[in-house]
Parts: structure tokens; sequence; C-alpha cells
């Protein structure tokens, strides 16, 4: 874990967090979401108690979530209990207080959603479609997204296919793909975005939507054609198919004069942080 850290507000409280820059994620401190939600004076002992009453939750917890340096009141840095947003969720849950309740409400709302979803899976494209509309997203953009996760779901649905294994292979042929046709990878074009835990896809711009989709129809073209079979084929037809992208993307600049990779994001404007005493 890296050392960048951050005070976050949770229902007016503040909340220790820290971003992982290894998994992309953030951790926030248990205690300070105990004292969030409850009416506790001691949250560390609140937690205790928990945990105590709970072997689930405890074990879960102890399994699960890492000890972070975070700094104290007093600005010492120590390490504390944190966790991430899954992490949290399970812990709401144990949490006997009116301020939790919201909380488990919504969880179960999305819970019901998603068990909807698994049997009908064309509400989770409408509840999509206005997600990306309530962000302000225009039809034009959103259009292309969908369009670009079916040709994406059609490649990994081939690689699947071809023995390659989810999560660490895939993320590494996403990448060679990426890589080739932007000349930058997955984290770098994230960091030029100013991106976080963010989806990249979702603040791509309609240019990138097209050559990230390209990029990905050929390389499957060119893997079916090649019969491509395991990590070591893919990854050899992954770069071929992100240089048909490439030469496009580099024809299209040529007449434009405009770069198609760009800084540019859907992120709220940044907000002047105030100064914690």
């Amino acid at each position: 874990m890296t050392n960048e850290s951050d005070i976050k507000l949770f229902e007016n409280k503040k909340v220790r967090s820290h971003w992982d820059e290894k998994e992309e994620q953030w951790y926030f401190s248990l205690v300070d979401i105990v004292e969030a939600l409850t009416d506790s004076t001691n949250a560390t002992d609140y937690l205790k108690k928990i945990r105590k009453r709970d072997e689930e939750l405890n074990y879960y917890l102890g399994t699960n979530c890492p000890l972070v340096e975070m700094k104290t009141a007093s600005g010492i840095k120590r390490k504390a209990l944190a966790g991430n947003a899954q992490h949290i969720f399970r812990l709401i849950q144990s949490i006997p207080s009116p301020k939790a309740e919201p909380f488990k409400q919504w969880l179960a709302k999305v819970g019901y959603e998603r068990m909807q979803e698994i049997s009908d899976p064309g509400q989770s494209i409408d509840r999509a479609r206005e997600n990306w509309q309530r962000l302000g997203r225009s039809e034009k953009w959103i259009q292309q997204r969908m369009t670009g996760q079916e040709t994406r779901n059609k490649l990994t649905d081939y690689w699947k296919d071809a023995g390659v294994k989810e999560h660490d292979e895939f993320a590494l042929l996403t990448n060679i793909i990426h890589q080739e046709w932007t000349g930058l990878t997955v984290k770098k074009h994230k960091d030029l975005k100013n991106l976080k835990s963010q989806n990249l896809r979702d603040h791509m711009s309609e240019a990138e939507l097209i050559f990230t989709a390209l990029a990905e129809l050929s390389t499957r073209q060119i893997a079916e054609a090649e019969k491509a079979k395991g990590l070591q084929e893919n990854a050899k037809a992954s770069k071929k198919g992100g240089s048909v992208a490439k030469n496009a993307r580099k024809e299209l600049e040529s007449n434009t004069g405009k770069s198609v990779v760009t800084g540019e994001n859907f992120l709220p404007p940044a907000k002047e942080k105030k100064k914690i005493e």
C-alpha cells in the first residue's frame, strides 16, 4: 500500500481513508465508520464488542481487512484496521443503530435489484443507461459505450473458451491491446485523466470508445482466424489487434491535427480542500 491518505466526510463525520495504488481502491478506517454510524463515545471499544458478539463478522474482518497506517487526531501515524467498500457493507449489517438502518435498506434494495437482473439481464442494461443519463452523458455517448461493452464481452467470451484465465490474464491482455493502440498502459491513461477507482471507459471520449472497440474487435477476429489458444498466443493476437486501431488513430490524427487520447474526463469540478486542524 502507498502512503497516500485523506480525510473524507461520512454523515458529517471525519473518516480516515487510504488509497491503495496497486489495488486501485480506497480503504477506510473501520473505527471511524463505527463512530459515524453510532452514538458510542468509544468507537474502538464498540467495534471490539460487536466483533466479540458476532463470530462470523470477527472472522470476516480479521481475514479480509488489512492494518493500514493512518494519522490519529493528534497527528501520530498508527496502524488501524481498514476495509474497502465491500468490507464496510458487511460491517454495517452488524451495527444495531438507527443511523445504520438507511444503509441496510439501501443494501437490501441493491440486492433485490441484482436478483432481478440475474433473472432478466435486460434490466441491468436499462439501469446502466439510466445511471449514465443521470451523470449527464449524451445518448450518442451512451450508445457507443454500450456497443463497446458488447464488443468487449464477445472478446472475453473468446478468451474463456481459449483457455485464458480470468482476472490477471484478462487484465494482462487488455493492457497489451490498450498500450498498443494508445501508447499508454491502462494505468497511465487513468493517470492522464486523473482517475483512481473510476472505470476508465466511463470517462472516455466518444473517439476513445470507438478506437477501443476497434482494437478489441480486431483482436477477437485475428485470434479467431489464427485459432489462438492460451495466454501467449492471445497476447500476440492482442498486439496485432491493438496495432490495427493504432494505425487508424494515427491516420485520423494526421487529418485532424487533434489527439484521440486525451486527459478529459467526466469528473465533477474539483472542490477546494478545507484545512483540517
